[in-house]
């Protein structure tokens, strides 16, 4: 009997293989022994870290008014105890004697009452409006006129005519005011029908003295009256005029 040889159980064909195999675990084991390192326990030294304290920003407190709780209702009232003690004290009793006179009875002595002199305060009216009051101060001229809106229109007409004929139009012309030329005058015409307290605004104090010394010229008037009696009344004058350039 001849014995043959399997090809496949042929250990040598792969004797190669394992060769290579095993040198690639030599070498790597090699190259890690050589690579390894020990390293021995050395003291660490941790710097301490300081922490700085930052400013902390105050923030406000909103504050919430709310109400405060309602009291605690009070206690009910203690029953009082009443303690009933003897009246021991002697009270006088006050005899209650009639006011009442007769003609017996005789009356010690007369007490005189001073007369009380009462004078009657008389309501001080203080100076009105020329255009409220009730009765206007009349003009000398407008005596006759009853009504009372003719009686304005008659004293404006006479106030206008006075400063016409007495104001200084020349002193515009040497002051060099050219144009139209305003003065406002306000003055009161007191209880007794005088002219008082004039004052007088303009572009300029010479006018103003101007205008003054004119309205200073009024004649006595009879008073305004108001409520019967006779009243300061106060009035305003405008005095406008116009100075041309001389061509």
């Amino acid at each position: 009997m001849q014995f043959k040889k399997n090809p496949k159980a042929d250990l040598g064909r792969r004797s190669m293989i394992f060769f290579q195999v095993g040198l690639i675990i030599m070498l790597g084991l090699t190259y890690y022994g050589l690579e390894w390192r020990s390293y021995g326990s050395e003291d660490v030294d941790l710097q301490e870290v300081q922490v700085t304290d930052f400013d902390q920003e105050d923030i406000p407190i909103t504050q919430l008014n709310t109400p405060p709780p309602p009291p605690p209702p009070p206690p009910p009232p203690m029953p009082e105890v009443i303690e009933v003690v003897e009246d021991k004290m002697e009270v006088e009793e006050t005899e209650i004697r009639s006011t009442e006179t007769s003609q017996e009875d005789k009356i010690e002595k007369i007490i005189e009452v001073e007369e009380v002199a009462y004078e009657e305060e008389e309501e001080e009216i203080e100076k009105v409006p020329f255009m409220v009051v009730q009765q206007i101060p009349t003009y000398p001229g407008c005596e006759g006129i009853k009504d009372k809106d003719e009686q304005k229109k008659c004293m404006s007409q006479k106030i206008d005519a006075h400063v016409r004929k007495h104001f200084n139009v020349r002193i515009s012309e040497e002051l060099g005011l050219t144009g139209m030329n305003r003065i406002y005058v306000v003055f009161k015409i007191n209880e007794k029908g005088d002219v008082a307290d004039i004052r007088a605004r303009g572009p300029n104090k010479r006018l103003e003295e101007e205008a003054a010394r004119v309205v200073r010229l009024l004649p006595k008037m009879i008073p305004g009256r108001q409520r019967e009696k006779p009243v300061s009344v106060e009035y305003s004058l405008p005095i406008m005029y116009e100075v041309r350039d001389q061509i």
